[in-house]
């Protein structure tokens, strides 16, 4: 399984930025990853050098969004639909999109994604997939 460190993350993210703006070809992850970064135009400055971006702290406490982690969780999510896990998702997440748009949708998503996982990591228990889902669902 792949489990790619917050830097591999932080590259990665750059390298699509770069190939982008240089024009290559991207594999399918990297357009998916390029569409969410076209999307955020106010990340440039952090994906234009990876150096930087492997270096730079986005802890809490420095106030800052980190980027890499908003973008990872549009791929996340993207990703989620396409193979509609946990199930249920792809629906919730369509019926989202119909209201506000894919990318609000993203968003909202994000919350509950976030919520999922902070009860997961103060229970001590696995992600709760149903309700993730009922989250989605809800909003």
């Amino acid at each position: 399984m792949f489990n790619p460190s917050s830097n591999d993350v932080r590259r990665f993210f750059c390298e699509v930025f770069r190939k982008q703006r240089a024009g290559e070809i991207l594999s399918p992850m990297e357009a998916i990853a390029g569409d969410w970064i076209a999307g955020h135009p106010e990340y440039a400055d952090e994906l234009s050098d990876a150096a930087a971006a492997v270096a730079r702290d986005y802890s809490v406490e420095g106030g800052k969004t980190n980027p890499f982690l908003h973008l990872s969780m549009h791929l996340s999510i993207s990703e989620q639909v396409s193979v509609d896990q946990p199930r249920g998702i792809r629906d919730a997440i369509n019926a989202l999109i119909s209201r506000v748009g894919q990318h609000d949708a993203h968003h909202h998503i994000m919350e509950c994604l976030g919520e999922m996982i902070w009860n997961s990591q103060r229970d001590g228990t696995p992600p709760d997939a149903d309700a993730y889902v009922e989250c989605v669902r809800m909003r």
